[in-house]
C-alpha cells in the first residue's frame, strides 16, 4: 500500500489547525461574542484535531511514522 499521501496530509491538517485558529481568533476579536462564527471554527478545528490524530494513529500503527528521531540512534 502506497501511503505517500499520509505525511503531507499530516502538514496540511496542521496548517488548517492553525488557520481555524486565527480565524477564530479574528472573529472573536471582531464579533465580540455576538455571532457563532468562534463557535463554529472552534467545531471545525476539533474536527481537524481529530483527523490529525487519526492520521497519526494510522502512521504508527502501519509502521509509516516511528517515534524515534532520524539523527538519534
Amino acid at each position: 500500500v502506497n501511503t505517500m499521501w499520509l505525511k503531507p496530509a499530516i502538514v496540511i491538517l496542521f496548517i488548517a489547525i492553525l488557520a481555524s485558529l486565527a480565524y477564530s481568533a479574528f472573529f472573536l476579536l471582531l464579533d465580540k461574542g455576538k455571532s457563532d462564527r468562534t463557535r463554529k471554527a472552534l467545531g471545525v478545528r476539533i474536527t481537524l484535531a481529530i483527523l490529525l490524530l487519526a492520521c497519526v494513529t494510522y502512521g504508527l500503527w502501519t509502521g509509516d511514522l516511528n517515534l524515534h528521531a532520524p539523527w538519534h540512534q
